[in-house]
């Protein structure tokens, strides 16, 4: 397993530690529902250092990332960022990531951890055009500093005006004493704030300040388990479970980010399936009794009959019922659609709503 450049300073501050994407990370501190409502309701910082960086560069840089990118990055300006995926020739997904423009023909890509080798391997199998490539995913750490006062928390660390930075920008500038710190507008949980990428040996200084500036503001440290109920309230696809190899943009939700005012990786095939319709639709579900849906549950129709499964499910903290997100054949995908998720003995009556779960 490896180790953030943090992992020492979660311990000591009593984290429980699991091995995630092939990393030593802390999956709570004072229990999920606590951290999750602190993110919600005030300010709460995690350690997100394990997912992947690649810098992409030099002319050829957006002809690479058009080719393999599912968005449109030609609509790219400098200090704009860009959620997309990487399609695969059969189909399904590499990875989903998110693109900055750092400078004219400069490139950032982060990518998820656990595919950070897939990912590089893939990018390179398509870099016929001679773009320059550097994977920066050992030398970089990011912070996630998440929450309604995130703004109000930070402004002391920083002379950008933080509340001039709109929803996927970013700026590169000093945080918390560093000089060059990409300060960005993005996040997983829906409750605002910023990420903040430094370099390894300057991230212990930028944690300790954010506590500091953050501590009249109720800020905590965040785990892992957190992250994924806040994302799950909001319906956001996480990679392994909601997403992968096998599944189509199309299906799962992510026309918004299939563009195909340009071609890429299987291209032709998901326009087809955007122009006819996918077979299976990935819906969201909310238990109408008690119980909490897992990842690998069965989805069944009224008459016990396998229809799909559960991707993910949780006890949501803010809303106080069971909910999920699930493939199903696109005839149960309908919003009010009443499906079953089968829980041990138990098939529990399920609503099929509009996301998000949590407004």
């Amino acid at each position: 397993m490896k180790n953030t450049a943090l992992t020492t300073t979660h311990k000591a501050l009593g984290a429980k530690i699991v091995p995630f994407a092939g990393y030593n990370m802390p999956v709570q501190y004072e229990g999920v529902n606590i951290e999750h409502e602190t993110v919600r309701k005030a300010v709460g910082m995690f350690d997100v250092s394990h997912m992947g960086e690649f810098l992409i560069e030099g002319e050829h840089a957006l002809e690479l990332i058009q080719k393999i990118s599912s968005n449109d990055a030609s609509k790219l300006t400098i200090g704009k960022a860009q959620y997309s995926c990487l399609p695969n020739d059969d189909g399904g997904i590499v990875d989903d990531l998110i693109i900055y423009k750092l400078k004219e023909e400069q490139y950032l890509l982060v990518v998820n951890a656990g595919n950070i080798e897939k990912d590089w391997n893939w990018i390179t199998s398509k870099n016929d055009v001679g773009a320059n490539m550097r994977d920066l995913s050992e030398d970089y750490s990011l912070l996630a500093i998440q929450g309604p006062k995130a703004i109000e928390a930070m402004q002391s660390l920083t002379s950008h005006d933080l509340s001039e930075i709109k929803f996927y920008n970013f700026v590169v500038g000093d945080f918390a004493g560093i000089d060059y710190v990409i300060i960005s507008a993005t996040g997983y949980t829906g409750s605002g704030g910023f990420e903040i990428y430094c370099k390894n040996s300057e991230v212990k200084q930028i944690w300790d300040k954010v506590l500091e500036a953050g501590a009249d503001f109720g800020i905590k440290p965040i785990g892992l388990a957190a992250r994924d109920t806040l994302r799950l309230e909001m319906g956001y696809c996480l990679y392994g479970n909601d997403i992968d190899d096998t599944t189509s943009p199309i299906e799962a939700g992510l026309g918004w980010i299939t563009k195909f005012t340009k071609d890429f990786t299987n291209s032709e095939a998901l326009k087809a399936e955007k122009e006819h319709g996918s077979q299976r639709k990935l819906i969201a579900f909310e238990l109408d009794e008690r119980g909490i849906p897992r990842h690998g549950y069965d989805i069944v129709d009224g008459n016990g009959k396998t229809i799909g499964v559960v991707t993910s499910g949780t006890m949501s903290p803010s809303l106080g019922k069971g909910i999920g997100l699930g493939y199903v054949p696109t005839v149960f995908a309908e919003v009010n659609s009443k499906i079953n998720i089968q829980i041990r003995k138990n098939a529990v009556p399920a609503t099929v709503i509009k996301l998000p779960f949590y407004k």
